[in-house]
């Protein structure tokens, strides 16, 4: 376990997740398709949703991106997810990625998560700079990374295509440690 609150906790991705984990992809796909199109194309089903277990573990395992659970105290199911991917070990950043289920939404989890795994990358991965990377359209993912304290430094041209879209612009926030 990488943080635990009072009403919810964050741990690696684990194989016995994927029933929770097609559960929330599955009803909040409409939520996510703009900006997790991979994420739910690689979960269709439950077999492909284990499938995609075994290979974020593989990927944790060689350091090469983490994914991690954010999950309900009180029945243990997947509330979000947290990624940290396109880690650059020798410059020591890495850059997250992060949903939550609509009926978690409005909660303060989701700012509270990426403290909790922004202290978790610093402290024991011993990295000194996060990203997030959000399209201005995305007001809850913003309100997360300005509340997180991450601090925007510019807008990323065509950085994002979503699945039969054209490219759009982001906007980079970043944390030092």
């Amino acid at each position: 376990m990488i943080y635990s609150s009072d009403t919810f906790y964050i741990e690696s991705l684990k194989f016995d997740d994927a029933l929770n984990l097609n559960k929330l992809l599955v009803l909040n796909t409409e939520r996510f398709k703009l900006y997790l199109p991979k994420t739910l194309s690689e979960n269709r089903t439950l077999e492909s949703t284990k499938a995609y277990i075994l290979k974020r573990n593989e990927l944790m395992f060689s350091k090469i991106e983490y994914t991690f659970t954010i999950k309900d105290k009180t029945s243990n199911g997947i509330a979000g997810l947290i990624i940290l991917k396109a880690i650059d070990w020798d410059k020591k950043k890495g850059e997250f990625a992060y949903c939550i289920g609509k009926s978690f939404e409005d909660r303060g989890w989701m700012t509270e998560a990426i403290k909790g795994a922004s202290k978790f990358c610093f402290q024991e991965l011993k990295l000194e700079k996060l990203q997030i990377i959000s399209h201005k359209n995305n007001l809850a993912s913003i309100k997360v990374a300005e509340k997180s304290n991450f601090v925007w430094i510019k807008t990323l041209k065509n950085e994002f295509t979503s699945t039969g879209q054209s490219p759009i612009d982001m906007e980079l926030y970043e944390l030092k440690a």
